[in-house]
């Protein structure tokens, strides 16, 4: 597999970029390597500016639920270049981009678009703070909220992929104001409210953690968050920008039946486009200027070509069967990773759900993020590489969650299977003590 393109644009980078890259991840910093500079997406494929042709279970990341270029999504989006874009007014499409999440999702019932999934959730806790009127929130050990200031401790994703506890420019005092509890673990969590229950503002959830890799809450675990915040008159804050129309077109909330107070959406709203969004009960939503005194602006929220993009993505998951293709794709993929390993003794724990699926190599189960670190890094480095020189693209992390699209088809995931095979077989030879 040639890399010498990859390799020149790489170094070139490093001399503008910190790092060479716009986003740690993306730096190949835990699987070693030269990270592929891509040129072109097509459908579940994708090139890099070497030539080499992958399979791609990145996505961008998550949004390209479609898949790359997908045509309507194009039409769509030239479209609403060709009146302009952007004009830092209210546009037609920002109404109805915020219709079709409501009606996909009845605990939004307000919405604000922002750009990013981090302002989506750096506004949400600003309102549950003005809404309660306290100061803490709680978030869970391996969730990753984006680089807010106060919710980058204990961070999943990026931070726990380059081994960082959080990050050097956030104020103690900041930290000191987030409780952490293990996910899956509603004992801590009610210990913490017995403690400091009077000043939670918020508990914020992935409801399936995908930044720790992918780990779905136990039974009972998003309803006893539910019940804890009411009991103690905090919100309940639902971190969708993954999970948003990819485990379902409700999202958690609608496949687990667990109604937040508030949702924070991101990645597939915007239909690969910069979007996000955080909405919720209409009382809340209410206090956000200029109906109330809670501030939060943008300049290129409801950019019209973002919403454009999001609103072909929506509409098209209205149609019948989409979320059992998503899902039977997902489970036919982790079904196959999970033979071929068991052909050469790997020991794999793997999860789905939707459009989005995880493994790791460890026995299991990984309920939390401290089981999630348990997982053989270095088995994932030699997997990844193995992968990657096959044609399959992997997020270059052990602690990402994978995506399929509706664009992926069955000789995709056959073609996937047959290299995990290989890659498995490299994977057996590494000593077991190895770590």
């Amino acid at each position: 597999m040639k890399t010498g393109a990859s390799k020149r644009l790489f170094a070139r980078a490093r001399k503008s970029i910190p790092g060479g890259v716009n986003s740690p991840v993306r730096a190949y910093g835990a699987v070693g390597g030269v990270p592929r500079f891509l040129v072109r997406g097509k459908g579940a494929h994708v090139w890099d500016a070497d030539g080499n042709e992958y399979v791609d279970y990145v996505g961008s990341w998550g949004p390209l639920i479609l898949g790359h270029a997908d045509p309507g999504v194009l039409r769509a989006v030239r479209a609403a270049a060709a009146n302009g874009t952007s004009f830092g007014a209210p546009t037609e499409l920002e109404i109805e981009l915020a219709e079709e999440i409501r009606f996909a999702m009845p605990a939004v019932e307000r919405v604000r678009m922002v750009s990013s999934g981090t302002e989506a959730t750096m506004s949400a806790i600003r309102l549950a703070r003005a809404a309660t009127g306290r100061s803490r929130v709680l978030k869970f050990d391996g969730c990753y909220h984006g680089h807010v200031d106060s919710l980058l401790v204990a961070a999943g994703s990026g931070v726990a992929t380059l081994g960082i506890p959080g990050s050097p420019g956030v104020p103690k005092a900041f930290t000191n104001l987030t409780v952490i509890a293990p996910f899956n673990d509603l004992a801590a969590v009610s210990d913490a409210f017995a403690r400091y229950g009077d000043d939670l503002a918020c508990v914020i959830v992935e409801p399936v953690a995908g930044n720790m890799g992918f780990v779905a809450p136990e039974p009972g675990f998003l309803e006893g968050l539910r019940s804890l915040c009411d009991g103690a008159g905090a919100l309940l804050i639902f971190d969708e920008v993954m999970t948003g129309f990819r485990v379902a077109r409700g999202g958690a909330q609608a496949r687990y039946g667990v109604r937040p107070d508030l949702t924070c959406l991101g990645k597939v709203v915007g239909g690969g486009l910069p979007a996000a969004a955080y909405g919720g009960r209409a009382d809340l939503m209410g206090r956000i200027a200029p109906d109330g005194p809670v501030y939060q602006a943008g300049t290129l929220s409801g950019n019209p070509l973002a919403m454009a993009a999001g609103l072909e993505t929506l509409r098209r998951l209205r149609a019948k069967g989409v979320y059992e293709r998503l899902e039977a794709c997902s489970e036919a993929v982790v079904r196959g990773l999970e033979s071929a390993a068991a052909e050469h003794g790997v020991e794999l724990t793997t999860g789905f759900a939707g459009g989005m699926f995880g493994f790791f190599f460890h026995p299991g189960p990984v309920r939390s993020f401290e089981d999630a670190k348990k997982s053989r890094t270095d088995r994932f480095k030699t997997f990844f590489a193995a992968m990657l020189e096959q044609g399959v693209y992997l997020a270059p992390s052990p602690f990402e969650a994978g995506f399929v699209s509706l664009a992926h088809r069955p000789r995709d995931v056959e073609a996937t299977v047959a290299a995990a095979r290989k890659a498995f077989a490299r994977v057996a030879r590494i000593p077991v003590a190895a770590r």
